[in-house]
């Protein structure tokens, strides 16, 4: 037995493998199954088991092929996949080198799209608090879209059309292809950073899923979320719908829907403007009336119109004042003109030298005495005068009207008790700037009782 030749492990799988690695039927094969065991590699590399009901195989996908993926394997996910079947030498086992994947019954693409939206709902990057306001004038327009592709044109005209004080700038990208994300990405960076744009619009016109795509990648959604500029998504047409749609600010379902959303109409400009001066006009006139009417009561205010009225009885009173002063005076120039002449008579029987003297001694004294009482007198009718004075002005109506006390006329007639008034009278109550015309409804006196 000794002289058979006996394999060793390693070369007998190598001669399995290398049976294995020339079957044509084994190359570029064509499985379906479900995923199980799904484990990613921080290499890139994808390691999973595909299974039915009755077997199951070891597979692998190399970080080259998991790379085109556009959705993300999972455990439970039906798939179909091409590739090869060869031997792992290590373990002696064949297994399934996946060069493609899709998912099976549903497309790649629809797939991926519906596993990132859902990754980023959960995040809440689509969240309403996350969206910023828009200006209401913008002064520039950010577009990042094909330099020649015709959403720009539609934009500028639009724009152009509509509020032409607007300057817009263009910040172009690749849209389409495998450089799209990355370019896009760059320009909305780009954009940010110039500093000066007020509302970008990012977008493309229609396509296919596949065109429309590199708006679908998780790196420009996160590139609109994180922009600090606001964000118009305008991809493709109406009807499509991408993630960037979800994640910016405003959706536009056309690129010159985008552009009608970032600025105003120049026509509803004008309309404003002209409602503004129509609310300013009117506002005017109406203040304009109102402080005419104002005047006009100040005109007519009955302080105004009969301004003796009021200070009449004061001035009978000033009169009277003045009067008595004057007679007081008149009676006392009288007594003292009286006693002179009596002085001089008794002179008269005096001896001339004597009397002389004494009599201009006495004279002198009257005299000095008369002065003295004449000024004396009317210092204190000077006095009195004044202090009549300070009274009249204190009592005069128009000054206590301005400390905020009023006047109370009845048909009239200054009244000034509460007896003179009945439940139901008409009364005036003039003020500093007008009258106010009441009617009594109940009467109460300072002992309290009420009528």
């Amino acid at each position: 037995m000794t002289g058979n030749p006996y394999l060793s492990v390693q070369a007998l799988t190598k001669y399995v493998k290398r049976k294995f690695d020339a079957d044509p039927h084994l190359r570029n094969v064509y499985v379906k199954g479900e995923l199980s065991n799904v484990k990613s590699h921080p290499s890139g590399h994808i390691y999973f088991t595909l299974k039915d009901d009755s077997s199951r195989i070891q597979s692998a996908m190399f970080r080259s092929s998991a790379t085109q993926l556009k959705f993300k394997p999972e455990n439970g996910m039906n798939v179909l996949i091409t590739g090869d079947v060869t031997v792992y030498e290590a373990s002696g086992q064949y297994q399934l080198y996946a060069q493609t994947m899709q998912p099976d019954g549903i497309g790649a693409l629809f797939l991926a799209y519906e596993q990132l939206k859902e990754s980023l709902g959960k995040e809440g990057l689509f969240e309403g608090r996350w969206k910023q306001p828009f200006p209401q004038y913008p002064n520039t327009i950010g577009v990042v879209t094909a330099q020649s592709g015709a959403a720009i044109q539609d934009i500028c005209s639009t724009i152009e059309r509509r509020y032409p004080l607007a300057e817009i700038i263009l910040f172009p990208a690749i849209v389409q292809g495998p450089q799209a994300a990355p370019s896009i990405v760059q320009a909305i960076e780009q954009a940010e950073a110039y500093g000066l744009i007020d509302v970008l619009i990012v977008g493309r016109g229609g396509g296919s899923i596949e065109d429309l795509w590199a708006f679908n990648e998780e790196s420009v959604a996160r590139a609109i979320f994180s922009c600090k500029v606001p964000i118009i998504s305008a991809v493709g047409h109406e009807t499509d719908t991408t993630i960037a749609d979800f994640v910016s600010d405003k959706r536009a379902p056309t690129p010159t829907a985008a552009a009608e959303i970032a600025v105003p109409a120049r026509e509803d400009l004008v309309a404003r403007i002209l409602e503004r001066k129509r609310s300013i006009y009117t506002t005017l006139s109406s203040h304009i009336k109102h402080e005419r009417k104002r005047l006009d009561t100040y005109q007519n205010a009955y302080p105004l119109q009969f301004p003796e009225r009021l200070y009449r009885p004061f001035t009978e009173k000033l009169v009277g004042f003045e009067g008595r002063l004057l007679r007081t005076a008149q009676n006392v120039t009288g007594n003292r003109k009286s006693n002179l002449f009596r002085m001089n008579g008794m002179l008269a029987t005096l001896s001339p030298n004597q009397r002389i003297k004494e009599g201009y001694r006495e004279i002198s004294g009257m005299n000095d005495r008369l002065t003295r009482a004449a000024k004396h007198d009317i210092r204190i009718r000077n006095d009195r005068f004044q202090t009549s004075i300070r009274m009249l002005k204190a009592l005069n109506p128009l000054d206590v009207m301005e400390r905020g006390y009023s006047i109370v006329y009845q048909n009239d007639i200054v009244t000034n008790s509460v007896a003179t008034f009945q439940v139901g009278s008409e009364v005036q109550i003039r003020l500093q700037d007008g009258t106010v015309n009441a009617t009594v409804q109940s009467i109460t006196t300072n002992d309290g009782e009420e009528s």
